[in-house]
């Protein structure tokens, strides 16, 4: 497993993703551990590696005794960046992890090119509760504060559907080692980094809940948009787990933030997406048969519907084909949903999707559409060597 000793502790980290995209570095909250970041990991993969580490005294890291500090902290994030020779990277964290998200923009300027802090807090209103909170965890594990701090994780509606994210960061909580977690407690009770934010430079983006009963907007978040120079601020229908209560919604605020949309470079992006998507063949042919009558209907096409929606980083590019095959098959356009077919399962479709794609097709647009469309995906799949499952 990959570990990192760092000042008495070994820390676990997972890193994903190609090495030749800038990294992210993902920090959870008090009581979870990395993989509060799995959605958003999934969803930055195409465009970011990912590095999420195990604060000390949850996951797979070391429990070391005693009370923690932010510093100490956010010190083990850069200890585990500069053993895998990361130089620069965003930092998103969230509550706790948003707290050393502070100290790093603050003192670590050189290393932070984006800042996220998501519903977490530059100095609690009411210290005291941390305090109580590590002197019960200490005294009785970690069973005694289980219901209470989930019912600040999530809203009541997440909590009595119990969906899969619900049940794992329960099951992750109890789990967390009462030793680390009292250590972290002390962090947060001793927290004061209102100094520190006026230093703060990088782009900054803060994300807050507005159901948000442990680090509300006010006397929270928007003390950390009003005192970062330039923060942009947003907020969420969700309670303290943002990521987890709203993950398409938190995932599109980052893309929003971190990958900027450039209208000048639409016509060249579009130009290298629609090859991407396509293959060079066929848009190889496009370019041969432009004429001086169609020239401004292919640099439409190219600018707009490849160089700004087929390059939108919120859907995976797999979700993008399968949208586009949908509304191809419900309004007949069978020589583009053959060509999208051909060159779907050429790249991320799979005979799978397109099946479950048609049966879609036949209860909302009809069996007609759908039979035309399974026709013609039986031959695609053939041709492509791809036997239907």
């Amino acid at each position: 497993m990959p570990f990192i000793p760092v000042e008495g502790a070994r820390l676990f980290y997972r890193l994903d993703g190609r090495d030749d995209r800038p990294t992210i570095v993902f920090s959870h909250s008090l009581g979870t551990d990395h993989t509060l970041w799995d959605r958003q990991t999934a969803d930055l993969l195409p465009h970011f590696r990912v590095l999420r580490i195990d604060t000390r005294g949850h996951g797979a890291s070391d429990s070391t005794p005693g009370d923690y500090s932010i510093e100490r902290l956010s010190q083990d994030v850069i200890a585990v960046a500069d053993a895998l020779h990361i130089a620069q990277f965003v930092f998103c964290g969230l509550s706790l992890g948003g707290m050393m998200g502070q100290w790093l923009g603050a003192h670590a300027a050189g290393r932070v090119t984006h800042l996220v802090l998501a519903n977490t807090s530059p100095k609690l209103t009411n210290p005291g509760l941390m305090e109580e909170r590590r002197v019960k965890v200490l005294k009785d594990g970690m069973s005694v504060i289980a219901d209470s701090v989930m019912q600040r994780f999530f809203t009541q509606e997440s909590l009595a559907a119990n969906p899969p994210d619900v049940a794992s960061t329960r099951r992750t909580l109890l789990a967390t080692n009462p030793v680390g977690y009292g250590g972290c407690c002390a962090a947060i009770r001793d927290l004061d980094n209102v100094p520190l934010l006026k230093s703060i430079h990088a782009p900054t983006l803060v994300i807050f809940g507005h159901r948000d009963v442990s680090t509300p907007w006010t006397a929270n978040g928007d003390i950390l948009a009003s005192s970062i120079h330039g923060a942009q601020a947003i907020g969420l229908p969700t309670a303290h787990l943002s990521n987890l209560e709203a993950p398409r919604s938190f995932s599109a605020a980052l893309f929003d933030f971190l990958i900027p949309r450039v209208a000048a470079d639409a016509l060249e992006t579009g130009f290298t997406r629609r090859k991407q998507v396509l293959g060079d063949a066929h848009v190889d042919r496009a370019v041969t048969n432009t004429t001086a009558f169609n020239r401004d209907f292919q640099e439409l096409l190219t600018r707009y519907a490849w160089g700004m929606i087929w390059t939108r980083p919120h859907v995976d590019q797999r979700t993008r084909r399968m949208m586009a095959l949908t509304a191809l098959a419900a309004h007949r356009a069978w020589e583009e949903f053959r060509m999208h077919i051909r060159t779907g399962l050429a790249h991320e479709l799979e005979p799978c999707d397109i099946r479950e794609l048609l049966l879609q097709i036949s209860i909302y647009a009809g069996v007609p559409a759908a039979n035309t469309g399974f026709a013609i995906a039986a031959e695609e799949v053939r041709d492509a060597g791809k036997k239907p499952d």
